[in-house]
């Protein structure tokens, strides 16, 4: 009896039944063989040596697929799991799963682990690598699983779930060694997991529930190649130096102050100068581009969101009602119901459209404490955001300016890395409102908009938003870090919903599409990304210190002020620093600070009426005329300029 098994790229193979994925990948070539990690069937990642007993649609995993990183991952924290066993008894196993970073391991302990304990582990594991032991999958009763993991209260936790669904047990043995009840799945042995790097120690609950015992969980990741692994330790150590977080306070950007409360950000005054400058930026392009700036209430009463559907569907992110003269109002959690109302407020023609309504919209989400991360992830946030509604006719040529804008916004920022998801509904779930027809139109649309401004993206099925299809702008910091930076949606749900009409040119009244979009995304979330992608440093325009003049001695002070007084009425932030300090010294401060600008005043700069300059990626200069130094300057801020060139 023969199977058929369809291949990545459409073609088709036929093979006897029962033969394992490492027998197909061989019938391929042998260094697919030799590379192959995992196979992937319908949509299910299983072992390598998983015998295929039906036709399928077929993939092998190697190690430059995630699905073959993730398999090796995983078969790392089981050897982990085998290394701590042997080295430490007592230790009992709780869980340990692969990550699309890694793996960790979490375990119970009276011992309190640190990472000088990583080195003695990592030898244990050297070893186990270096032995290359056979990896195999058992199914087993439930009853004899439970023998062999009688002692662990976590695993007979496991098995009372495998039992209570009548499932056989699944368990892998490394050798004759070790045992570890687990759904793989695994490499076909120990030797394929390369070069294993213990990273960071932490304190997790079992389970993830707060309620449960405190477990000590270990992390870690490997790669086929110890270079390769070496290349993510220095990534890491970039990483490390841009986050967001320490930048935000080596920086004096933001703070987060844990008596407030988690996620709720106090922009200091050097965060609000970059923040205000964006905003500026947007309020200026936006313009340029036909939106209509409007402000609207922080809080509604609660008719608002049941009319829009956000209280059935929202509710879990929204903060719980306040009781106002025994009515319910909600702070918003967006700001797309209050730009309906301002739509709704006036009697609207088809002359009127496209009306665009832009506001940067303060809006409140409850995240789960564990979720809340810095600037990514906050409660309280300040949102690029706006509705655009138009006629059907309309609504493409909208659409690709909403892309294009985008784009703009990007190429001003050196944003290259970027892609673009398009998400749509699944038609069989039950989280998606309106009916057949209006979501038919409406991925029409955006298809169309999509395919006639010519970018590429990808397709997500069953990620649209509950009234319409959204695209997701996913951009990329310079150290590889993808943010969602902003969603863009087309809906023809909610003007129903509102009540929302215009009169068209043949004197009928329509409902209009609505475009939400917001480039830009929140100021927290933009400007985490952003301190990341430069690295805390700026460009000119969005320094919050552009210009430091540092003297040589207080009897220059009075020609140093004069500049200053000079670059701040050409809307240049200039400040000296005319400390008892050395001028080495005060250099050193200012590049710690990532000031773009640094300008040395003695007294042949006096003299001359010139400046010496020092920029903070490494040019020097000396001999500027001031003046002219002052005016390239000003028009380099006025250009929003990613670079400073003397």
């Amino acid at each position: 009896m023969v199977i058929h098994i369809e291949l990545p790229d459409g073609s088709k193979k036929q093979f006897p039944k029962g033969t394992s994925g490492y027998e197909i990948a061989k019938s391929i070539g042998e260094r697919l063989a030799k590379d192959a990690l995992a196979i992937e069937a319908d949509g299910e990642v299983k072992d390598l040596n998983t015998k295929l007993e039906k036709d399928c649609k077929f993939k092998i995993f190697t190690y430059k697929d995630l699905g073959g990183k993730k398999t090796m991952w995983h078969t790392s924290e089981h050897i982990l799991t085998q290394a701590m066993l042997k080295l430490f008894p007592s230790v009992k196993m709780a869980m340990g799963p692969s990550t699309d970073e890694g793996f960790y391991f979490d375990f119970e302990s009276d011992r309190s682990f640190t990472p000088d304990d990583f080195p003695a582990i990592e030898k244990e594991i050297a070893e186990i690598v270096k032995k290359d032991l056979k990896i195999e999958r058992k199914e087993i009763p439930v009853k004899e699983a439970r023998k062999l993991f009688e002692h662990n209260k976590y695993k007979q936790e496991w098995l009372d779930e495998i039992e209570k669904n009548k499932e056989p047990a699944t368990v892998y043995w490394t050798g004759d060694e070790f045992v570890d009840l687990c759904a793989g799945p695994h490499l076909p042995s120990t030797g394929k997991a390369g070069t294993i790097k213990l990273l960071r120690i932490a304190s997790a609950y079992w389970r993830g529930d707060s309620k449960n015992k405190q477990l000590q969980r270990i992390y870690g990741i490997s790669f086929k190649e110890k270079k390769e692994l070496d290349e993510y330790i220095k990534l890491q150590e970039e990483i490390e130096k841009r986050d967001h977080r320490k930048l935000g306070k080596d920086l004096d950007i933001f703070e987060i102050v844990e008596e407030v409360g988690p996620g709720l950000v106090f922009w200091l005054p050097k965060g609000t100068i970059i923040k205000e400058a964006l905003e500026n930026w947007a309020k200026e392009t936006e313009a340029k581009w036909g939106y209509k700036r409007v402000s609207t209430p922080m809080i509604t009463k609660e008719g608002v969101f049941h009319t829009s559907e956000h209280l059935p569907h929202y509710k879990d992110s929204m903060f719980s009602p306040m009781d106002i003269d025994g009515e319910k109002y909600y702070i918003k959690p967006m700001n797309c119901p209050f730009h309906h109302m301002i739509f709704k407020a006036r009697t609207r023609s088809y002359r009127d459209l496209p009306l665009r309504l832009a506001e940067y919209g303060w809006c409140h989400r409850y995240e789960q404490s564990g979720a809340i991360t810095g600037l990514l992830r906050v409660r309280s946030m300040q949102m690029n955001d706006a509705h655009i509604y138009c006629t059907r006719e309309q609504a493409v040529d909208e659409f690709i300016a909403v892309i294009r804008l985008h784009e703009y916004y990007y190429k001003m920022l050196g944003i290259t890395e970027y892609s673009m998801e398009l998400a749509l509904r699944n038609p069989e779930s039950k989280k998606y409102h309106g009916d057949e027809a209006m979501w038919k139109e409406a991925e029409e649309l955006m298809m169309e908009a999509m395919k006639k401004s010519g970018v590429k993206y990808t397709v997500i099925n069953d990620g649209a938003a509950f009234y319409g299809p959204k695209i997701d702008f996913q951009i990329k910091s310079v150290i590889g870090r993808e943010f969602t930076a902003s969603t863009n949606q087309i809906d023809l749900f909610m003007g129903k919903k509102f009540g929302l009409e215009y009169t068209g040119e043949d004197g009928k009244r329509y409902t209009p599409v609505i475009i939400h979009r917001a480039p830009l995304g929140t100021h927290e979330r933009f400007i985490g990304f952003l301190l990341e992608h430069f690295g805390g440093k700026f460009p000119l325009w969005l320094s919050p210190v552009q210009v430091r003049l540092m003297t040589v001695s207080e009897k220059f002070d009075s020609y140093a002020n004069s500049l200053v007084e000079k670059m701040l009425e050409a809307g240049i932030r200039a400040e000296l620093d005319n400390r008892s300090e050395s001028i080495p010294k005060k250099v050193r401060d200012a590049q710690l600070e990532k000031v773009p600008l640094m300008l040395t005043i003695g007294e042949k700069e006096v003299e001359a009426g010139t400046v010496a300059l020092r920029t903070l990626d490494g040019q020097v200069k000396f001999g500027l005329e001031a003046a002219k130094f002052i005016e390239q300057v000003a028009e380099n801020i006025k250009s929003r300029a990613l670079t400073f060139k003397i």
